[in-house]
């Protein structure tokens, strides 16, 4: 059996980019509407806006960022995407590279220039300016089933990419589905993607998305699990910011707070995906899902103490580590 030909732990499926982080702490305000109760950045219109610093980071994105957590946890990984001929796109190999990430999958187009995102950051939170190009999707040949695929964020015109991943999967039992969907599937809802979610394995969302993609108002966490179950998904975990994470298996329901963070969040960009991706790692090397949930949290911890989404992505004797100095409040409660 040849390199290429070994079977693959972990596949991220999913847009990539270049962010840019643009510090505006001094020009800019947040205030809460006082209709939806919503925050929202604010700056004075014609102003020129000073901003701080700006962090330029590459190779990101739900599913690039999945990919780099997977393989420093010890994951045969690759990652499925697409970027351009530019310089954009030699930057993001260059990145991957770094961590040794398996790029047989990407694909380069010279239509269209890499993903370039600007991060808006006012102290660890942040608004995202996105721009999704029309790649021409298409689910590569594998020589070997993988074990698991990871999919998340792809642009709008991507629809009929779901039902391509849908069959696949359907044809290729061996195989599970991580499914974390980005802005555009949980725009979507449930219908468009019922033979995606029939098929999916562990689900990830958080709770405002939950209720968006359910058409719910439902608050109890118990019950909007359950819900998600139903639509197909074997696994389900939604988080709830400083509440922590839920999560339901045909074994039981499960709630796991946070991992206390040693100080202050630098930047909260990336805290889900190294959850969700951990959870799923956690699980691919052979955990229960209780022992997944456990971990984590504590790759959540680590990312949101630096700029951007991959610089604190743990290795697994790192995540161990942390796990066996947990605070006393760091416990799993089944529900």
């Amino acid at each position: 059996m040849t390199k290429d030909q070994k079977q693959l732990d972990f596949v991220a499926i999913g847009d990539v980019t270049t962010d840019a982080f643009i510090q505006l702490d001094a020009g800019a305000n947040v205030s809460t509407d006082a209709t939806t109760g919503k925050e929202k950045l604010c700056v004075n219109f014609g102003d020129k806006i000073e901003y701080e610093k700006v962090n330029i980071i590459h190779g990101v994105g739900n599913s690039g960022n999945a990919a780099i957590s997977a393989k420093r946890l010890g994951l045969e990984t690759a990652l499925v995407t697409d970027i351009g001929t530019d310089s954009g796109g030699d930057n993001c190999l260059e990145a991957w590279q770094k961590d040794n990430l398996d790029t047989r999958y990407v694909r380069r187009h010279k239509e269209y220039p890499t993903h370039y995102h600007f991060v808006l950051r006012h102290g660890a939170e942040r608004t995202i300016l996105i721009h999704h190009q029309p790649w021409p999707y298409k689910l590569p040949i594998f020589d070997i089933p993988p074990k698991w695929l990871y999919f998340s964020s792809v642009g709008e015109h991507g629809l009929e990419y779901h039902h391509e991943i849908a069959r696949y999967l359907q044809e290729h039992r061996e195989t599970k589905l991580a499914f974390q969907p980005g802005t555009f599937q949980i725009k979507l809802g449930y219908e468009a993607l019922k033979d995606l979610y029939a098929v999916t394995e562990l689900f990830f969302c958080n709770k405002q998305e939950a209720q968006k993609i359910l058409g719910t108002n439902e608050n109890d966490m118990v019950k909007l699990l359950t819900q998600f179950r139903s639509l197909g998904p074997k696994i389900a975990v939604i988080t709830d910011g400083p509440n922590g994470a839920y999560a339901q298996s045909s074994e039981g329901t499960w709630s796991m707070p946070m991992y206390r963070d040693p100080k202050p969040p630098v930047d909260r960009t990336g805290a889900g995906d190294s959850f969700s991706s951990t959870v799923t790692a956690m699980l691919a090397l052979g955990m229960s899902l209780p022992e997944a949930l456990m971990r984590g949290p504590i790759n959540s911890m680590s990312v949101v103490q630096y700029i951007g989404a991959q610089k604190g992505l743990l290795n697994r004797d790192a995540i161990e580590s942390h796990l066996a100095n947990a605070p006393e409040d760091y416990i799993i409660k089944q529900l």
